[in-house]
């Protein structure tokens, strides 16, 4: 258990995640905003995404009331993009994340806030994080919402960064210092 907050925790991956994976990454509603409704992952697509790669990704399974509900990742920043951020000093902790709540049932009930919150408070203490940045895409106004009432504030607009459903979309870097 990486972190507790109450009903939420927050753990990492397991092999055996396999399928929560694949079951919420084949909800169009989930797709819709991560991975895209055209790239469904199927049991075999998971596991050589999510469990093949070999980086300083860190993958966990959120749990909320002890039932797995979604998915987020953390990862310092390496140089280079750092630089395409625009981050010069290379002496700052820069961590980046990203995560879904796959379980519409746990949607718009304050889950998601206490999660980037808390993520944010384990970044900042536990890593130190200097700064944690994000790239939620520009349409994505729910989860831009979530992230401002974090503390998050948007710093720079990263024209057609993200190819996602065959178009390429605008994103926010957005950051928690």
């Amino acid at each position: 258990m990486l972190f507790q907050s109450g009903s939420l925790a927050v753990r990492e991956l397991e092999q055996s995640d396999n399928i929560w994976l694949s079951k919420w990454l084949s909800d169009p509603a989930v797709l819709e905003f991560y991975a895209g409704r055209d790239d469904p992952h199927d049991l075999d697509k998971v596991n050589e995404v999510f469990y093949a790669q070999e980086d300083d990704e860190v993958r966990c399974i959120i749990e909320y009331d002890a039932k797995a509900i979604g998915y987020i990742q953390f990862y310092p920043l390496d140089d280079e993009s750092k630089r395409e951020y625009g981050y010069t000093d290379e002496n700052e902790n820069i961590y980046g994340m990203d995560q879904f709540i796959g379980e519409a049932d746990y949607w718009n009930r304050g889950i998601g806030t206490l999660l980037v919150t808390s993520m944010v408070n384990y970044l900042t203490g536990d890593k130190q994080a200097d700064v944690v940045v994000m790239d939620p895409q520009t349409r994505n106004a729910r989860a831009i919402r979530c992230y401002e009432k974090c503390g998050f504030r948007k710093v720079k607009l990263l024209p057609q960064s993200e190819l996602h459903e065959g178009k390429y979309q605008d994103c926010w870097l957005i950051e928690y210092r």
